[in-house]
């Protein structure tokens, strides 16, 4: 029980996630189109470089929810036998399987920001 929850707590911080990207590429589509990407001022970069900080740091937070629900898989089981010495030692979490997760928040992420801008652009033009 407590896995699913922390996997719903993952799931919700990845959300926050791909919101805060999807606002970093709102801002970035304007400079970007004008061609002043080098040229921000002190209040456009904060404006652009917020989101995209914030959003990084709540992804990674995402990625190490996920990493703890697959600890406590091993321990869910059997929570009386949950040390190592009882021959418990599979608390680990699968290196595939957060490879996985990590390519599906970065692709998330990489969505997120290009749906962020195409909002933009359709606004603007």
């Amino acid at each position: 029980m407590e896995k699913w929850i922390t996997r719903g707590v993952a799931a919700l911080c990845a959300a926050g996630s791909a919101a805060l990207f999807w606002t970093f590429g709102m801002f970035l589509a304007v400079p970007l189109r004008e061609g002043r990407l080098l040229a921000l001022d002190r209040i456009e970069l904060q404006v652009i470089g917020v989101p995209l900080l914030t959003g990084i740091a709540v992804g990674w937070g995402a990625l190490h929810l996920l990493g703890l629900a697959d600890r406590e898989k091993g321990n869910a089981e059997n929570p009386g036998n949950a040390g190592p010495e009882n021959g418990n030692v599979s608390t680990a979490p699968h290196k595939g399987r957060q490879l996985i997760y990590a390519a599906a928040l970065l692709t998330m992420a990489l969505a997120a920001a290009f749906g962020g801008m195409s909002w933009t652009q359709a606004r603007i033009a």
